[in-house]
Parts: structure tokens; C-alpha cells; sequence
């Protein structure tokens, strides 16, 4: 059997992983955030969030401590424009997703100032220390902020059947998340290699696609349970740990240098998380014509990628 066709068998398990282990975590974890009374859109924005994110703090933390610096700065920057692009939009297309003020306003109106802000650190093409602890910061000032408030659920507050053993059930959904994040970075280092496909392109659209898996399934079954605050609340707040949390604690353990078509990226995502909210705005709903703009831009965006 050949060295690529282990890497491509490899990266199919590891996305299995990826996706078993984020389910695992985000179930748990919202049980455990139900039982003390958080609401469906700040478990979205925080909890879920935070879980599903998982595979992106795997990967990109993995491929930080590896020299990987392309895999770990473009799996962020991938996902999160994969997040709102294609699931998001995708969601919208099947069925339109509603929105509420304070979504658009307060948790857009950072996740705009968030990426703008990693796009001024990544002008030099590179992320120090620095940088790292101050979007660590920005995140957990964000998070004492919403659980701290915890009023601004437009949605009914539910409860979850807690159980004992959901404690165990998040930490062994961790341990999969982070091996399988482990052997997901070798591979698709390894493929790059082979096939001379740049590590700034497989971790911007590969790799992203792969560890966004918790999100393509929370989101949608939060939707067709009539959850939207859940389910787009999943997607802003994943974007949002994933620029501070990730890619932050990532530049702590280890400076990174990236490639420069990192730019380029960080650009699209900016105007993209901009449309969305935007678009979010409008009628306080993204409706099926916004959904498939947004999916045809995510598809520009990648043969644009893959042809470079």
C-alpha cells in the first residue's frame, strides 16, 4: 500500500475521530450547562461552542508544537470561513436560519473586531507571544461577560438530563478529539509533501473541512430541533474561539510564521464574517438566496485555493 494511500485512509479515520470525539463533547457538555439553568444561545455561544472547537484546538495546537505553522494558522482561518460559508450558508439554503439582535450586535460586532484584529497581527506574517496572550484576553473577558449577563436569550431556557457519568463522557471525548487531531496533522503534512500541494493550502481547506465536522452535525440538529439560537450561536462562538482561544494559546506554546498567502485568506475571511452579519441583519433571518451566495463564495474561494 502506498504512502498516500495511508495518508488519505488516515486523514478519513481521523475525521471519524475528530467528529465522534466533538459529538461526545458537545453532548455532555450541554447537558452539563442545562442543568444549571444556561440558555439555548449562550450554550451555543460558549459550551457548544468551545466543543466543537475541540478539533481545531487539536490540530492547530498539534501542528504549532510540530513547526507546522502553515497547518495551524490555515486550519483556523479555513474553518472559520468553511464555519460561516458553507455550513452556515448551507443551513440557510435547506432552511433559513433566524437570527436576533443581540446575536447580530453584540456577538457579530466581536467576531468582526476579532478577525480584523488577527489580520493586523498577521501582517508581518507572523504571530508572536504577544499577539497570543492578547487574544487569550479578549476571550476570556468574552465569556465572564456572557455568563455573567445570561439575559439575553430570546429563546425558551430548557432542561437537560444530567448524569453522573457525563463528566467522564466529555474528558474521554477530549482524549479522541486530541488523538485523532494528532495523527489528522501527520497525514496531512505528509500528503502536502507528496503531491506538492502547499501546507498552507491542505490546512485552509482539507484540514479545515475535517475538524469543522462537530459543527456541519450540532448546528444541523440543533436547527431541525427548531434551535436557532444553537445552532448559528454554535458557529459565531466556534469562529470566535477558534481566532482567540486557538490560535491564541497556540501562538503562547510557540511563535508562528506563516505563509503569505495567509493574507490573502485573513482578507476573505474578513469580508466574509462581514456579509454574514450583515446578512444576519436583514430581516433578522439569513434566508436560502443568502445561504447559496454564501456556499458559491466558500466554492470560489476553494478552487481559487487548490489553483495556486
Amino acid at each position: 500500500m502506498s504512502t498516500i494511500t495511508i495518508d488519505i485512509i488516515l486523514i478519513i479515520v481521523c475525521i471519524g475521530g475528530l467528529w465522534l470525539g466533538g459529538n461526545l463533547v458537545v453532548d455532555s457538555a450541554t447537558r452539563i450547562a442545562r442543568k444549571i439553568g444556561m440558555s439555548d444561545l449562550i450554550i451555543g455561544l460558549t459550551v457548544v461552542a468551545i466543543g466543537t472547537s475541540a478539533p481545531e484546538f487539536a490540530v492547530t495546537i498539534g501542528a504549532a508544537l510540530q513547526g507546522s505553522s502553515d497547518i495551524s494558522v490555515g486550519n483556523v482561518v479555513g474553518s472559520n470561513i468553511f464555519n460561516l460559508g458553507f455550513i452556515l450558508g448551507g443551513l440557510a439554503l435547506i432552511r433559513g436560519v433566524a437570527t436576533s439582535r443581540v446575536l447580530v450586535f453584540r456577538d457579530g460586532s466581536v467576531l468582526i473586531g476579532s478577525t480584523i484584529l488577527l489580520t493586523i497581527f498577521l501582517w508581518d506574517l507572523t504571530l508572536t507571544r504577544t499577539a497570543g496572550i492578547i487574544l487569550i484576553v479578549l476571550l476570556v473577558s468574552y465569556v465572564s461577560y456572557l455568563i455573567f449577563q445570561r439575559s439575553e436569550s430570546e429563546e425558551e431556557l430548557t432542561e437537560g438530563e444530567f448524569r453522573w457519568f457525563d463528566s467522564l463522557i466529555f474528558l474521554g471525548g477530549v482524549a479522541i478529539v486530541v488523538g485523532s487531531g494528532h495523527f489528522f496533522v501527520e497525514a496531512a503534512s505528509s500528503l502536502a509533501r507528496i503531491v506538492g500541494i502547499s501546507e498552507w493550502v491542505i490546512g485552509v481547506t482539507i484540514v479545515a473541512v475535517g475538524t469543522s465536522a462537530p459543527e456541519i452535525a450540532t448546528s444541523a440538529i440543533a436547527l431541525i430541533r427548531g434551535q436557532h439560537g444553537m445552532s448559528a450561536g454554535n458557529l459565531i462562538g466556534s469562529d470566535l474561539f477558534n481566532l482567540l482561544g486557538v490560535l491564541g494559546l497556540a501562538a503562547i506554546l510557540q511563535p508562528l510564521a506563516v505563509d503569505p498567502a495567509a493574507q490573502t485568506s485573513v482578507f476573505v475571511l474578513v469580508a466574509g464574517v462581514t456579509l454574514v452579519v450583515i446578512m444576519m441583519r436583514t430581516g433578522w433571518k439569513l434566508s436560502r438566496w443568502e445561504g447559496g451566495l454564501l456556499v458559491a463564495i466558500t466554492l470560489v474561494r476553494w478552487i481559487f485555493d487548490f489553483m495556486r
